[in-house]
């Protein structure tokens, strides 16, 4: 693994500043968002001018409104869908909404936002660190589309080419009149891009799963706090 990152970190260096973003653009830069250190503020920051420019890489497969498009998937795509109940009350969805709006649901220690000024709107770039056993990672999604209506908030973002997945995922907080539960509702489909994700597959699962609890629990604790 070491030696992998290595040879990518040299493929690096011999790429002058325009040819790697150039390069990067085109076939995405998975290799080097494997990191055996933190990420630099430096390197955040040159890792999100870069990303401004990846394009999307995830077919469309999600719907903010309604979810999965199709139950077929293509090969290799994995889907995951969870709901949470948060507590009763328009103040338990507002506080909710503003979680969303400061990535608290993000906030869960070994997972973070880079960019947590990030405004929910659509073209919106989202950098993600992850710290997962010796390993740091650096991925980066767009947001697609949002909603924001008495009843329901939140964004659906997919995978650009600086992602070590293809996919996309949805994330909602939900109001419900007749009853006064709020919901938060977390769906994806994904499937490994890097060869490290692809030969660590079932660990790959076991982090998006504990990510969706850890995201529950997190966000469940904020607004009842």
């Amino acid at each position: 693994m070491a030696a992998f990152i290595t040879t990518h970190l040299i493929t690096e260096a011999r790429l002058t500043t325009s040819d790697r973003e150039a390069w990067i653009t085109r076939n995405g830069d998975t290799g080097s968002m494997f990191r055996l250190t933190r990420t630099s503020e430096g390197d955040r920051r040159e890792l999100q001018a870069i990303a401004c420019k990846a394009p999307v890489t995830s077919p469309d497969l999600l719907t903010l409104a309604d979810g999965l498009l199709s139950s077929k998937l293509p090969p290799g795509f994995a889907h995951d869908r969870s709901r949470s109940h948060l507590g009763l009350g328009q103040q338990i969805f507002e506080a909710a909404r503003d979680a969303f709006l400061r990535w608290r649901q993000f906030d869960l220690g070994w997972v973070q936002v880079l960019n947590p000024g990030a405004q929910i709107a659509a073209g919106q770039l989202v950098g993600v660190e992850v710290h997962t056993v010796c390993l740091w990672s650096v991925v980066f999604n767009r947001i697609v589309e949002t909603v924001d209506s008495p009843n329901r908030f939140g964004f659906m973002y997919a995978t650009t080419s600086l992602h070590i997945e293809e996919g996309q995922e949805r994330f909602v907080v939900e109001f419900d009149p007749a009853t006064e539960a709020v919901s938060y509702l977390i769906e994806a489909v994904s499937r490994p891009r890097h060869p490290l994700a692809r030969l660590a597959h079932p660990f790959s699962r076991a982090m998006q799963h504990r990510f969706a609890r850890d995201s529950h629990a997190r966000l469940r604790q904020y607004v009842q706090g």
